[in-house]
């Protein structure tokens, strides 16, 4: 390929996939930022009042419950914290998985605020809105205590919480001596404790921005080039095997690429077409159809960014299996 049809080609992506990766990292750098104030401040203690009935019968640290906290107003920012716990030591990797999937639902609640209440209910209308934003807050909901149950099984219980410990920093460790605070607890120790917080910070950032936009790239790349409509053609033995309307199909290929577009396809067939739990099913379809592209669009790129494509791996492995098997569950319920 001559250089300028190669530079034809990856420009556009760059300026596509540039403000998406900066967003990103600047939401991944908030949430490692803010782990590290949360520790320095002694918010974890604060914090663990509020989320210890969630994160102790799982067996986890308190600090974790900061990281589920932040999720709640956004999913990237906890996943920098809790990426910032297992990169200090203060999580293992099962540790890690269990936190992720007790993530779940408060990853859901914000999507109620910013796009199902504002955006769904009312393309689909109150009735068909309500049960499908019901089906999938029924499904996060499971999906999170899945992991308290899984914590509970596969994590030993400790005798006290780490987040009580203090803190090991790579540069106490190299001097010998921590940053230095007010007798007080004023200013001068707040002012440390942030500037520590935010050095912390950035060798984290240096290290997963790169990779981020380098996957990013690579799967826009690839995006552009593969026709990816090709994965919904496995819906069409799913529709039959469910008994849902022959028009389903054209909803579940639009839905899997768009869920806005595929809620105002189906919305004018409900009554005719659909009856309300077959319209709820088919958009529940569309979302196990959709795992196929999103995974490989969005979720494989944010995720090797933040955990790198090992770990990564994992965590998609776990997040899409548990979603498989209750939207299975969802779709028999209301199916039956």
């Amino acid at each position: 390929m001559q250089p300028t049809a190669l530079f034809d080609a990856v420009w556009p992506v760059l300026v596509e996939v540039a403000p998406r990766v900066v967003r990103i990292s600047a939401l991944v750098g908030v949430g490692v930022f803010l782990a590290n104030v949360a520790v320095g401040f002694g918010l974890v203690e604060r914090i663990a009042h509020l989320s210890k009935y969630l994160t102790r019968p799982a067996n986890l640290p308190d600090e974790v419950g900061a990281a589920i906290v932040t999720t709640a107003a956004s999913t990237t920012a906890g996943y920098g914290m809790l990426a910032d716990f297992r990169e200090s030591g203060r999580l293992d990797d099962v540790e890690t998985l269990v936190a992720v999937t007790m993530n779940t639902f408060f990853g859901f609640v914000q999507h109620i605020f910013t796009f199902y209440a504002p955006v769904l209910i009312p393309i689909l209308g109150l009735e068909v809105g309500l049960l499908y934003v019901g089906a999938r807050a029924a499904i996060a909901f499971g999906i999170t205590v899945t992991g308290v149950l899984a914590g509970a099984v596969l994590l030993p219980r400790e005798p006290a919480s780490p987040a009580a410990e203090p803190r090991s920093n790579p540069t106490d460790a190299r001097d010998g001596e921590g940053p230095e605070r007010a007798p007080d607890g004023g200013s001068a120790g707040a002012t440390e404790t942030v500037r520590t917080a935010a050095e912390e910070t950035w060798p984290k950032l240096r290290r997963i921005v790169p990779r981020l936009a380098f996957v990013y790239v690579l799967v826009t790349l690839l995006v552009r080039t593969q026709d990816l409509q090709s994965f919904t053609g496995a819906a069409d033995p799913l529709t039959a095997l469910l008994g849902l309307p022959g028009a389903s199909l054209p909803v579940i290929a639009v839905f899997a690429f768009d869920t806005t577009a595929g809620a105002a396809t189906i919305a004018p067939m409900i009554g005719s077409t659909f009856t309300p739990r077959t319209a709820v099913a088919t958009m529940l379809l569309g979302g196990i159809v959709s795992f196929a592209v999103s995974t490989f669009k969005r979720s494989i790129p944010f995720q090797y960014g933040i955990w790198g494509p090992r770990f990564g791996s994992k965590v998609i492995a776990v997040n899409t299996a548990l979603k498989i098997v209750f939207i299975a569950v969802a779709l028999a319920l209301l199916l039956v």
